[in-house]
């Protein structure tokens, strides 16, 4: 089987799977055509398919069995276009969690967590910097409000019986279990997120706190404006035989 104009991304992704090695030429320093077997990919199969009216060439059983295909079919291609968004969140979450093998609690359980915890370190400081650590609690709902507003619920009341329930968590010992309840957006109340299996990577978790803050901070240093003056308007003719 031959097959022309293939893409260099799916030659590199054959190469890979099959243990095989992508050759520009065939021509050997002496000017001769010759080739290595060694250069040779493996795979149990090679055959032509035909899925949703197009003919796909399917590879099965290849060397390497650490690569694989997945096929999206939609109605049209917006939906293709989001099937392939969701895939790909999904596979690159699935890559963090692997990467870091630490999980936190879902549903704004994290950031609902460290604002009471922030409004509480607040309480004991005495000086003008309490001001600035409590809008940073506050700074941090931002995100259970976004995703319960999303969803068409009432922001106030779950958010406010989420800060409820972790503000206990941190001062009884009894409820702390409560430190791993967050929003439940299907049924519009809340839930324990790890039972749920509404689970967050922690690396992707602690970098976006850190990028949102850093961002913030340089916004606060910017002490400079930059005015353009406005462009003068034109004058009337009339206006100017008045003159």
């Amino acid at each position: 089987m031959g097959v022309r104009r293939v893409a260099s991304s799916d030659l590199k992704n054959i190469a890979r799977a099959t243990g095989g090695t992508i050759l520009l030429t065939l021509a050997d320093l002496e000017g001769n055509e010759t080739f290595d077997p060694s250069y040779l990919g493996e795979a149990e199969s090679v055959g032509t398919e035909e899925v949703s009216d197009q003919q796909l060439i399917i590879i099965k059983g290849t060397k390497n069995n650490s690569s694989s295909s997945i096929i999206l079919r939609g109605a049209n291609g917006h939906m293709l276009d989001e099937m392939e968004r969701s895939v790909h969140d999904a596979l690159c979450t699935t890559k963090r969690v692997l990467e870091s093998r630490e999980v936190v609690p879902g549903g704004g359980a994290v950031e609902t967590a460290l604002s009471m915890h922030l409004e509480t370190f607040a309480e004991s400081l005495g000086t003008r910097e309490m001001l600035a650590v409590v809008e940073f609690a506050n700074a941090l709902l931002v995100i259970p409000k976004i995703l319960t507003v999303n969803a068409a619920y009432d922001a106030t009341d779950l958010v406010a019986k989420l800060c409820t329930l972790h503000h206990a968590a941190q001062k009884s010992e009894e409820k702390k279990h409560y430190a791993r309840f967050g929003l439940d957006l299907f049924n519009g109340k809340l839930r324990n997120s790890i039972d749920a299996g509404v689970l967050e990577p922690t690396m992707s978790k602690i970098k976006s706190i850190r990028f949102a803050t850093e961002a913030a901070i340089t916004i606060l240093r910017i002490d400079d404006m930059i005015k353009l003056n406005p462009k003068p308007e034109p004058k009337h003719p009339h206006d100017m035989e008045d003159d």
